[in-house]
């Protein structure tokens, strides 16, 4: 099953025809809409399903031109993140792990608009990612036991500001949890969507390609395949340092090899296989401008551990 959000932050099922109204199926467990119905639709999941199951075979579809697409979390309580998770094409090794958090008000869902804030940063990336939605609430949890917390899958981006590096300094220590990162916690730096697609409909979400394009063009193009550190060790990692409810998200990292410039009215789209895609916008009040395509040298900075992505980069105007 595919959950979204719409409208009003009306709950609905995703089907290829449309989305299904759903608030009148589920309301022996919420009459709630937004972020409280669809934590009520995971946990009791089970409880609902063959009324689910039933409004989703006979049910009439709302058309998608009919419906505007909401981010279908549009608050978890947490969004946590891996860092520095992909070989990069088999280029480096699996090093330290390490993640950060981002703010939970900066999701936004599809059609939305991302917007560039007038700091003063070397360049902003998009950096597409496969996202877990988590179906129950855990802390410390184990590599083997990772998956029973797991309700399903959905598409994000993880927005990043570069900020400037101070004169003479070098990158910065490791640290393995890095709490709020605020130059990726500037509001609508989350995109999120289409829709929550439960785990049993994703054969191995350790191998499905993930793609993002930039007016058309295609930027990233890589498969979960190539994480340093699987899923699971990313669920037993992240659990180390922060606990997590239903309905909170993982972003599980990217490979940084297709990164590139995000402005002004670019149309961004990230496609996950099985999972699905949608598309954003970006909107620069000072309209700057940076070279457009992959940011060539950030990836190989990534790719050799010569330095942080985007840390030369400067806007042309």
């Amino acid at each position: 099953m595919k959950f979204v959000l719409f409208n009003d932050g009306t709950p609905g099922l995703l089907r290829d025809d449309g989305i299904i109204d759903i608030s009148e199926a589920i309301q022996s467990v919420t009459t709630e809409r937004g972020q409280e119905a669809m934590k009520a639709i995971i946990t009791h999941l089970a409880e609902i399903k063959p009324q689910l199951d039933q409004i989703n075979q006979t049910g009439k579809a709302l058309s998608l031109s009919e419906a505007n697409l909401l981010a279908p979390l549009p608050q978890p309580g947490k969004i946590l993140c891996m860092g520095g998770n992909f070989t990069e094409f088999g280029h480096r090794e699996a090093g330290p792990m390490w993640g950060f958090l981002k703010a939970s008000n900066a999701v936004i869902g599809p059609g939305g608009t991302v917007v560039l804030p007038p700091d003063d940063v070397n360049i902003f990336h998009h950096e597409a990612e496969l996202v877990l939605v988590f179906g129950r609430a855990g802390k410390d949890i184990k590599e083997e036991d990772a998956f029973d917390y797991v309700f399903g899958y959905t598409c994000g981006v993880d927005v990043s500001a570069r900020m400037p590096a101070t004169p003479g300094s070098g990158p910065p220590e490791f640290q393995a949890w890095r709490g709020i990162s605020n130059h990726k916690s500037y509001p609508t730096f989350a995109p999120l969507g289409p829709a929550i697609i439960t785990k049993d409909e994703v054969k191995d979400p350790q191998d499905v390609g993930v793609q993002l394009s930039v007016d058309g063009q295609l930027r990233g193009d890589f498969n979960t395949s190539d994480m340093a550190h699987s899923i699971a060790k990313s669920i037993a990692f992240v659990s180390q340092h922060e606990g997590f409810d239903v309905g909170d998200v993982l972003y599980t990292g990217t490979n940084h090899q297709g990164l590139g410039a995000m402005q002004d009215g670019e149309k961004i789209t990230i496609e996950i296989e099985q999972v699905g895609g949608f598309s954003f916008h970006v909107s620069d009040p000072l309209k700057r401008k940076w070279p457009t395509g992959v940011d060539e040298e950030t990836a190989q900075d990534v790719r050799e551990g010569t330095g942080g992505p985007g840390r030369r980069k400067r806007p042309l105007s």
